[in-house]
């Protein structure tokens, strides 16, 4: 199993220097960037995606992702309101697919057969879905059309350990517990699983569901992710610099490592937002956190996208930025808590297509998918500051 950075005293020393420089450069940074106008504007389309028919309703939309034909996916776990079973609407078919214009392509699924409470989705250099499950043990691989299970790593009902939490292994190289996210290796098939609602740990298995390796276990420190409230690791993504980006969503930070295992950087997004007590935060799950997905964005992958939940915001991070200053740093954010077209309840998710269009997934209270087109860049005289950072809403009525 590889190592994470060491922890030498003379390294720690470093590390403590960089984050000081962090601190005291970047707002500089970020005024910099803000008088460029280089913050990219998305504009929500309210009209996408289009009704649903036979009076389904999806329930919350636990995974989203776009294939090679800019289909976008989304993953839903069903389950109506009282209100919904009384007036006759029908659960949706878990897995929806849309064209970019919000028609549904297909739909397909056996709640009974895909992993228990449906969470993250990928769809892989051959174009087959992956899709994990905050409940149980396993994630599965089926053919584009939903026709074939082409693999199942781990069992539908049996975790590593018991399921959640509480006294989870870690360890197994056969079962998960309760897995939140998939990526898959281009270059051999490997599959990289956030093993993060149970588990604590990224787990790496061949393209026939063989072990091996893993890395990362509960805890606040390097290449730890948080062991309180669940989704640590919550994501896992390829970047465009062939690393791996995960979210530590508890420890309100992206962490960023190699194929192997050994730690690159570490991108704080908002420290402190992590715990939000109940009403606000879910009974009995307080780590609500600021890093639940990433996608990338724009020219060369220049942005980092960050699905924010505690604050409700997705950031904009600059990976040139990064490069100057250590971490990347925020350059602007949009949207905030509500209902209506823009806004976000429970933002969970995220995928962007070939054309940079933008999509988001929002679960529990939210329940729905929302489309963010680019429209260029944010004149400056429109960002106001929240929580610290320049911040728009993405209403076509602010568009210039």
């Amino acid at each position: 199993m590889a190592k994470p950075f060491p922890s030498g005293k003379r390294y720690v020393a470093a590390l403590a220097l960089l984050a000081t420089l962090s601190i005291t450069v970047s707002p500089q940074a970020k005024e910099d960037e803000g008088k460029a106008g280089t913050v990219p504007r998305f504009v929500v389309d309210p009209y996408w995606p289009k009704p649903l028919p036979n009076r389904w309703v999806t329930g919350p939309v636990g995974g989203i992702c776009v294939d090679r034909n800019d289909h976008v996916f989304g993953i839903n776990r069903g389950g109506l309101t009282a209100l919904e079973t009384q007036v006759g609407k029908i659960p949706s078919p878990p897995v929806i697919e849309y064209d970019s214009d919000g028609n549904i392509v297909a739909a397909w699924g056996d709640p009974n057969v895909l992993p228990l409470a449906i969470h993250g989705c990928f769809v892989d250099h051959e174009n087959n879905l992956w899709i994990g499950g905050s409940g149980g043990g396993m994630v599965q691989k089926w053919t584009h059309n939903g026709s074939s299970l082409l693999l199942q790593i781990g069992s539908r009902t049996t975790c590593d350990g018991p399921c959640g939490e509480t006294a989870s292994l870690n360890s197994s190289r056969t079962v998960l517990n309760e897995p939140a996210d998939i990526a898959v290796d281009p270059l051999n098939g490997d599959v990289y699983i956030a093993d993060g609602y149970g588990n604590h740990r990224i787990v790496v298995f061949d393209a026939k569901g063989q072990f091996l390796r893993q890395w990362g276990s509960a805890g606040t420190g390097l290449g730890q992710f948080s062991p309180l409230g669940g989704g640590h690791p919550h994501c896992a993504v390829f970047g465009p610099d062939d690393l791996l980006y995960t979210c530590d969503r508890g420890n309100d930070r992206i962490q960023v490592f190699d194929k192997l295992g050994t730690l690159r950087q570490v991108i704080p997004v908002k420290p402190g937002t992590a715990y939000s007590p109940h009403p606000d935060g879910t009974p009995g799950r307080l780590a609500i956190g600021s890093a639940l997905d990433v996608a990338f964005f724009g020219q060369n992958d220049r942005y980092i996208l960050d699905t924010d939940t505690g604050n409700e915001v997705l950031w904009i991070l600059d990976r040139e930025a990064g490069r100057r200053y250590d971490p990347p740093q925020i350059v602007g954010g949009f949207g905030s808590a509500g209902h209506n077209a823009g806004n976000f309840t429970l933002l969970h998710g995220l995928a962007v297509d070939s054309k940079g269009n933008l999509y988001t997934a929002e679960t529990v209270d939210g329940r729905r998918l929302q489309k963010f087109v680019p429209k260029g860049k944010v004149p400056p005289k429109e960002l106001e500051p929240y929580m610290g950072s320049p911040h728009y809403e993405p209403f076509p009525s602010s568009e210039k």
